[in-house]
């Protein structure tokens, strides 16, 4: 089946993947452009999964202000080169995630950074909660999970919907940018100020 030229630029000017993926994701969706977008997001996971072991010894330091110099914040982004680092894409995706904390004000970048007795407090405040639910221990088990899960998601910058597609996490957002970049990227640390 001939892919409408049309549809492979659209197509690529959304995800900015290779030709020849595209090529491949609208001939595995039968020129469907939906279908094909959701194969090269899930293409572009694994991608990033692969490369997530890979060191990142480049990178830069950024910086957001927002609300007339009232929130500001400095972010570490790394990545495995300078080349990388000097790209316009790499710059974008880490003001995008600047701008991200600026507005969501996250707390850790990711669940294993939470400290053991900051989750130990916020446990027990669940238990408490659930305690008089009267319901099996299995069942209070599977609240508990979900409420921590509900935590790491407010507190923990990779887990939180990004704001400017909440379809997506920070961390898919990042991912999105390691297909398109073809290093691993990782967030550093982060600072954000308020007055």
């Amino acid at each position: 089946m001939a892919i409408a030229l049309e549809k492979i630029q659209r197509l690529r000017e959304k995800t900015m993947a290779a030709l020849n993926d595209v090529k491949k994701a609208l001939d595995e969706a039968q020129g469907d452009e939906e279908k094909a977008l959701f194969i090269l997001k899930k293409t572009g996971k694994i991608i990033a999964d692969k490369k997530s072991s890979r060191e990142t010894k480049a990178g830069m330091v950024t910086s957001y202000m927002h609300g007339e110099g009232r929130i500001g914040v400095l972010l570490e982004l790394r990545c495995e080169t300078d080349f990388v680092a000097k790209n316009e894409e790499f710059k974008l995706l880490a003001h995008d995630i600047a701008l991200h904390i600026a507005a969501m004000d996250p707390r850790y970048v990711k669940p294993e950074e939470v400290p053991v007795d900051v989750l130990a407090t916020e446990t027990k405040m669940f238990e408490e909660q659930t305690s008089e639910l009267n319901k099996p221990a299995e069942i209070v088990k599977q609240i508990i999970d979900g409420k921590v899960k509900k935590f790491y998601d407010d507190v923990c910058l990779l887990n939180q919907p990004f704001v400017k597609d909440d379809s997506m996490t920070v961390k898919d957002r990042i991912a999105e940018g390691i297909s398109k970049l073809g290093e691993n990227i990782e967030v550093g640390r982060f600072a954000r100020f308020a007055m």
